[in-house]
């Protein structure tokens, strides 16, 4: 039997993006995400994590930005000039930041509504059904407007509808955000379950370093436009200079000054 590992179902090889031409976002970035695997991206706000997830998911053109450099490959296909719509259909689904659901309508409604992405009735009963068993809250207010949903259940409908286009990638933008801790908990247990029992590869785009560590194997740490840290989940957790920067002490500092730092008073000591 073959012991050869499954190649990543996505990895960026030194992307560059760029706004209107002109302003540098993202400078030589490289990230893999291993097939079923379930890794975070980390950094602050304006480091870069959000124009990352757009150049994966093709949504920088309507924001006036572009791949300018690198290359970025979805299971071993070449995707970097694929029009967003041919990135959902190949498996490839994004929640965006701040919960972006049809507050008009029922959740039944935002689910049915995202499952013509791909499938026929067949699959969006099954795939519905699947949704409500991972989010029973959900199934609860099935007939309440989404409008009326708390923000945490906003969020566990964004997923929902992007677990309807039946993708193979599911990418979260800051999904604990002005969430209360239990609620982050909650969701990212979910989750986790859900890539554990489906499978499904996933990249958690966080702030929140502490509650995204918990559920993911690796991390990569966004500084700037430019990664400058990889590693487990568990040796990022003990790393110094990560607890410094997310714990404490750090406000208005970056991860590169506090790093520099702590290198120096080391070899001052």
């Amino acid at each position: 039997m073959s012991t050869t590992e499954a190649p990543p179902i996505l990895t960026l090889n030194n992307v560059e993006v760029i706004y209107d031409q002109v302003a540098l976002a993202l400078k030589g970035a490289s990230l893999e995400i291993p097939q079923g695997g379930m890794v975070a991206l980390l950094g602050a706000n304006g480091a870069g994590k959000s124009t990352l997830l757009k150049s994966i998911s093709g949504l920088l053109q309507a924001e006036r930005g572009e791949v300018t450099r690198g290359e970025i490959k979805f299971m071993g296909q070449t995707i970097d000039r694929q029009a967003p719509q041919v990135r959902v259909r190949l498996g490839i689904a994004q929640v965006l930041e701040g919960r972006r659901v049809f507050e008009h309508l029922t959740p039944d409604e935002n689910l049915v509504a995202a499952s013509a992405v791909r499938g026929g009735r067949a699959d969006m009963n099954r795939l519905r059904d699947l949704v409500y068993s991972y989010f029973p809250r959900l199934a609860q207010r099935r007939s309440a407007e989404s409008g009326y949903l708390s923000g945490g259940e906003q969020q566990m409908l964004a997923i929902g509808r992007a677990i309807m286009t039946q993708p193979k990638l599911l990418m979260l933008d800051e999904p604990s955000l002005g969430l209360a801790p239990f609620l982050v908990a909650e969701i990212f247990d979910i989750v986790r379950r859900i890539n554990k029992e489906e499978g499904l590869s996933v990249l958690l785009v966080e702030q929140n370093a502490i509650a995204a560590l918990e559920v993911v194997s690796h991390g990569y740490l966004i500084e700037n436009g430019r990664i400058v840290m990889h590693d487990s989940a568990e040796a990022m957790k003990k790393n110094p200079d990560i607890q410094e920067f997310y714990l404490g002490g750090a406000e208005g500092r970056n991860f590169n000054d506090i790093k520099h730092y702590r290198r120096r008073k080391r070899w001052l000591s």
